[in-house]
C-alpha cells in the first residue's frame, strides 16, 4: 500500500512543552495505532534501502524499537536494539550524546555485530541528530558498516540530517 503523507501527517499529534517547557513534542502513538498507515510506514521504510545489503536493523529505545523490527523482518535482517545506559544485561559499547533538551547515553551489547556487517539505523523522528550520530559511532566501534538511516518523522529545522554526514537518510515526513 502505498504511503500517503497527508495521512501519516494527520495522525501525529504535537504535545507541547513536553519533555519540557518550550519542546513540542511529536506523538507518533496515533499513527502506530492505525494498521495501515504504521503498515505503509514500515513498507517505505523497508523498500528504500531494500538493495542496501543490510546485515542487522537497529533500533533505537523505545520507539525505534516499534519501527525498527518489522522493517528487519521486511528486508530479511536481524534486529538489534540499541538502549538507554543501564538496561542492557551483559557486557556493553557506551556513546554518549546531546540532543535537542538534554544529554543521554546509548548503549549497546558488545557482541551484537559482526565486523564488515552492513547496518540500517532506524528511529522514530530525526531531530538534533545528537542519536543517530551516537548509534552510527557505536555501529563503527564494532567494525560495522552503516548503510543507511530511516525515520518516519523529521524535524528539519533542527539540522541533525548534517550530523548524519554521507549515511544516507530517508524520512517519510519531514517538518522544514
Amino acid at each position: 500500500m502505498p504511503l500517503e503523507t497527508d495521512t501519516v501527517t494527520a495522525l501525529v499529534r504535537d504535545v507541547a512543552d513536553f519533555p519540557q517547557q518550550g519542546v513540542v513534542f511529536k506523538d507518533i502513538t496515533p499513527l502506530l495505532a492505525d494498521d495501515r498507515a504504521f503498515a505503509a510506514c514500515v513498507a517505505t521504510l523497508a523498500d528504500a534501502f531494500e538493495d542496501a545489503g543490510v546485515d542487522k536493523v537497529l533500533g533505537i529505545e523505545a520507539r525505534g524499537f516499534i519501527v525498527a523490527a518489522p522493517v528487519a523482518l521486511r528486508v530479511g535482517a536481524g534486529f538489534v536494539p540499541v538502549r538507554k545506559a543501564g538496561k542492557l544485561p551483559w557486557k556493553v559499547e557506551r556513546e554518549t550524546y546531546t540532543l535537542e533538551y538534554g544529554s543521554d547515553a546509548l548503549e549497546i551489547h558488545a557482541d551484537a555485530l559482526a565486523v564488515g556487517e552492513r547496518v540500517l539505523v532506524i528511529d522514530d523522528v530525526l531531530a538534533t541528530g545528537g542519536t543517530a550520530s551516537a548509534v552510527t559511532r557505536l555501529a563503527g566501534r564494532l567494525g560495522a558498516e552503516v548503510v543507511g538511516f530511516g525515520c518516519i518523522l523529521e524535524l528539519g529545522f533542527l539540522g541533525g540530517r548534517a550530523r548524519l554526514g554521507a549515511v544516507p537518510a530517508v524520512s517519510l515526513v519531514s517538518y522544514p
